[in-house]
């Protein structure tokens, strides 16, 4: 390359980033992730209710009278601005007996400032709501459209020809002041020089990199995933109207690693009395019947059920869907309306049970996972329901409230840390905790008044990266 090129490639280099540093502005859904990921263990959600600690709306407010840089230097660092005799940071430490805010100091103050518009949104408008009284509220984000992206790469890619252009127009004025001759490039000779080809190929790895890593440290963080499972499993119905433990049915977690996914056989603990659904009737407990061979007809369990075909087996379930329709409609017979529901119903039990590896009705039904940790993540239900005491909502969210069941937290490393750094260890009457002697004897003495997860060794990277 000629000096003149490489002055045209940092210049370049200049614009992609400065144009880059423009686009990325704070916007409510960045907020979203990184009060759930920082905030949410101690902020409530709602932001009007005091946690462990304090109500986040209006905090703009009540900082107002200061430097909006001193807002963003207390969520960074807190302590540093008691130290430093900060007014208002020493108004909140007294006001909440001087308790430790978390220091948060790989937050930019960006971050902090799309976490503000969340708070604020929330604040002013609740969790799903956009209207204050009866005056509407219009929360505008700042989010850069697609568009704008695709016409900066293209701004820039006709910036780079026309560089190209200048700076080979600019080689042939300098080779005739100094008597030589220079070939003009074309412009496919230009697009394919040694120097275009060395960095598409230095962009396509760099590009290259950041997805891997970009899509590894996706892996599994899809809040609010909640795909159609094969039946229609409500946890509103069964945990939330019919109050059943969440380890009845998830009885793994209270004594192994994983939660695990019921077998057929504890939905058959209480539908084989229950033939019926109260939502869909017959259409989603006909598939559970249907899986495990159960016929509910004459109450029996099917012998050889695993060499019958799909249309001896249709025969028997049509017959229940069919007994069951007349019953609930007072009908001697069916009616076309009847074989409607019958075909439809068979249908949904043969798409759900069926796909192209399993060809058969009969077998496990193949629930689709929701949340999904990478393999070189440890992660032990027992550790933490059975010694931790941790309620299953706090991971899963109101389980109980969801129709259909989605993930509600992140699941990243920085959110997994800071609930260790933030969780208090129940050390009474926990037989598990009681080689900490140490701590035992301060907290009696009153020397100390909590033990985290943190201080016995919850950030050590073995404990999840085995």
């Amino acid at each position: 390359m000629t000096r003149y090129s490489f002055k045209s490639f940092f210049l370049s280099l200049t614009l992609i980033f400065f144009s880059f540093s423009l686009l990325a502005e704070p916007t409510i859904d960045e907020g979203k992730d990184l009060f759930r990921i920082n905030c949410a263990q101690c902020h409530a959600k709602n932001m009007k209710s005091k946690a462990t600690g304090p109500a986040l709306g209006g905090a703009e407010e009540r900082w107002a009278d200061y430097d909006r840089e001193d807002l963003y230097a207390w969520i960074k660092n807190s302590q540093q601005l008691v130290a430093d005799e900060h007014p208002r940071a020493v108004e909140v430490y007294n006001e909440w007996n001087k308790v430790a805010m978390q220091s948060f100091p790989n937050l930019t103050n960006d971050n902090i400032e799309s976490i503000l518009l969340y708070i604020d949104d929330v604040y002013v408008n609740g969790a799903g709501g956009t209207t204050v009284g009866s005056t509407a509220v219009v929360v505008q984000e700042r989010q850069t459209p697609d568009w704008m992206y695709y016409l900066l790469f293209a701004f820039l890619f006709i910036l780079s020809i026309t560089l190209a252009r200048v700076i080979s127009n600019l080689n042939v004025i300098s080779a005739e002041k100094e008597g030589r001759t220079f070939q003009r490039k074309s412009l496919w000779q230009t697009l394919t020089s040694r120097g275009i080809i060395t960095f598409l190929l230095f962009a396509t790895v760099i590009l290259g990199a950041y997805t891997t890593v970009n899509n590894s440290v996706s892996l599994g963080r899809q809040e609010g995933y909640a795909p159609e499972q094969p039946i229609k499993f409500s946890h509103e119905t069964h945990a939330g109207l019919n109050k059943i433990d969440c380890q009845y049915c998830h009885d793994g977690a209270r004594r192994s690693k994983h939660s695990v996914i019921p077998s057929a056989n504890t939905c058959m603990n209480c539908h084989r009395a229950i033939t019926v659904g109260s939502e869909y009737g017959t259409a989603e407990l006909t598939k559970i019947f249907a899986s495990i061979g159960y016929n509910p007809t004459d109450n029996t369990y099917i012998d050889n059920y695993d060499e019958l075909g799909n249309e001896e087996l249709k025969a028997i379930y049509a017959k229940w869907i069919g007994d069951t329709y007349l019953e609930t409609k007072g009908l001697a017979e069916l009616d076309n309306e009847g074989e409607r529901v019958v075909e439809e119903q068979w249908d949904g039990i043969v798409n759900s049970l069926t796909n192209d590896q399993k060809q058969k009705i009969q077998g496990p039904i193949e629930w689709i996972r929701i949340h999904n940790l990478p393999d070189h993540v440890y992660f032990n239900h027992e550790q933490h329901v059975s010694v931790g005491k941790v309620e299953c909502q706090q991971c899963h969210g109101k389980v109980e409230e969801m129709k259909v069941l989605e993930q509600y937290s992140p699941l990243s490393m920085g959110w997994c840390i800071n609930c260790h750094r933030q969780t208090e260890v129940q050390f009474e009457g926990n037989e598990y905790y009681d080689s900490y002697k140490l701590y035992h004897d301060e907290m009696a003495s009153g020397s100390r008044d909590k033990v985290t997860v943190e201080e016995i060794g919850g950030l050590e990277c073995q404990k999840c990266h085995y």
